[in-house]
């Protein structure tokens, strides 16, 4: 099953989109992909969501208030770098689909409104990219393994600290001592 995050600031845009990723097959090739979809009107809101949950793919509208689309999938892409980015908008914004592409590295820009068909191609494409990615990272580490310029502890440490950044950092105490809460670190 594959977690998709949409964040969007109009309700009735989210209604129509959970229903054509209900409803419509997403494929792409010879795969197909089931669509477990949370929603977020607020880009603060869904932060959070991608702070506490792994999601495969992001989609989010790129005007909204408070933070534009393209600030959340950045915010977003520090936390979980191997998720899927889609943009959404219903402007011809030159300058904003260069900046989701170079800063954000979207996967694809999608009009409003959409076409139903369009959008679950793309969908299913972006997902299929993330599949082939982490599967090309995987194959690579065995190589690396293999070769001997890595070892097994470094492709555990880099995996775990894809699932959860900073998990590997290790905050040391001026006695040596391993520091669990930096804030409680008693000053002597």
């Amino acid at each position: 099953m594959s977690r998709i995050l949409i964040v969007d600031d109009e309700d009735s845009i989210l209604k129509a989109l959970k229903r054509v990723l209900r409803l419509a097959p997403c494929t792409y090739g010879n795969k197909s992909y089931t669509l477990d979809v949370i929603d977020f009107n607020s880009p603060l809101a869904a932060l959070e969501a991608v702070r506490n949950e792994e999601f495969d793919l992001l989609m989010s509208d790129y005007r909204m208030p408070g933070m534009d689309g393209i600030e959340f999938l950045k915010a977003a892409k520090a936390i979980q770098p191997d998720a899927a980015r889609l943009i959404l908008s219903g402007y011809a914004d030159l300058n904003a689909l260069v900046r989701a592409v170079n800063e954000v590295g979207i996967d694809r820009f999608i009009g409003k409104p959409w076409n139903d068909y369009d959008l679950m191609s793309a969908i299913g494409q972006a997902l299929a990219h993330r599949d082939l990615m982490l599967e090309n990272r995987q194959l690579a580490n065995l190589v690396r393994l293999e070769m001997g310029d890595i070892t097994p502890e470094q492709v555990e440490a880099e995996r775990l600290e894809r699932i959860e950044p900073g998990i590997t950092e290790v905050n040391w105490g001026p006695d040596g001592s391993v520091v669990l809460d930096p804030e409680f670190q008693s000053k002597d």
